[in-house]
């Protein structure tokens, strides 16, 4: 009882409140979106996301290299192709955008994982994630494209694929189809709980990727929904997935916390460009100190229980801690 009990006593300093302190953030919690384009000779601005950029290769090979040297131990590639059609033929031929990327990225050995966004969405003219039959994505012969999508990607020289398209089953058809290719060691993070939410307006701005009909609500997950994603977390956990992800994070920090407890693999959660927007908008108007709204919300999506986090400030975040 007070006085004995004083918890002040311990943040009397800067140098107690470290040594005391529970959750501590490492350049090797992040990994590195990146956006890159088939089509330009220069980056292009994203105008919804400030200080972040539509990559030529060149472009995105500098900007690899200073993650590298930031300390950041993971790149996550987005592809933007030249030409879309209705099955996604980009994602998935061996010149397309994101398989060049890694190849020359791979090429010059910089010292992180590379990481491939496994999805259609990018790569189809109607904006969707899978082939479309009576108006809705059609699961199954999605499926299909989603594994030449990942084999793909794993011949180009990907260090990890990571399915985001939410259909049933791709998570077992792609280790299935990754196996068959020669890539058994290849590890899977699934979007295992990706909500159908509102924060990715920016990304969908960046990517070229809103859908040109509807919505994606009949396969990502209602927010609404807790067990859902419990559910959907073993599915791909017991098809094989590797790590598992909560997608986006800031709204969704109890569903990262139970997801960490009902598992024992590795949990991934995405600091979306929507949270990010958010961020870069307040401190741009100079209504919050950047630097301390961003570390305090990453070691929150930290705390909550994730050992893996996506953010777009993954390079700053890195030198900062």
């Amino acid at each position: 009882m007070f006085p004995t009990h004083r918890p002040r006593r311990l943040r009397r300093t800067e140098s107690l409140r470290q040594m005391v302190r529970e959750t501590v953030l490492t350049p090797n919690d992040f990994i590195y979106p990146l956006f890159v384009q088939q089509v330009g000779d220069a980056p292009e601005p994203i105008g919804s996301m400030p200080g972040q950029m539509r990559h030529t290769i060149d472009s995105l090979l500098q900007t690899v290299e200073k993650t590298a040297e930031a300390g950041v131990k993971g790149i996550i590639l987005f592809g933007i192709p030249a030409h879309k059609d209705d099955v996604g033929t980009g994602a998935y031929v061996e010149d397309g955008i994101i398989q060049r990327a890694v190849r020359a990225i791979k090429e010059r050995g910089f010292p992180l994982e590379v990481m491939t966004d496994v999805c259609l969405c990018e790569y189809t003219d109607h904006g969707h994630c899978g082939a479309i039959k009576n108006g809705d994505v059609d699961n199954d012969p999605s499926l299909e494209l989603l594994v030449r999508t990942a084999v793909s990607q794993a011949r180009s020289g990907a260090d990890v694929i990571a399915p985001s398209d939410m259909m049933d089953g791709r998570i077992a058809a792609i280790r299935k189809g990754l196996d068959e290719a020669g890539f058994p060691d290849l590890p899977i993070m699934s979007y295992a709980a990706k909500y159908a939410s509102s924060y990715y307006g920016p990304f969908r701005e960046a990517a070229g990727s809103a859908p040109g009909f509807g919505d994606r609500r009949s396969y990502q997950m209602d927010p609404a929904n807790k067990r859902e994603a419990l559910k959907e977390v073993r599915l791909d956990i017991e098809e094989g997935a590797d790590i598992v992800m909560v997608k986006p994070a800031l709204a969704y920090l109890d569903i990262i916390n139970e997801v960490k407890r009902a598992t024992d693999v590795p949990v991934a959660a995405y600091n979306v460009s929507g949270e990010y927007t958010m961020i870069e908008t307040a401190a741009k108007a100079g209504y919050i100190d950047r630097e301390r709204v961003i570390l305090e919300t990453l070691t929150s999506i930290k705390r909550a229980g994730a050992d893996i986090i996506l953010t777009y400030h993954a390079p700053e975040a890195a030198r900062w801690v």
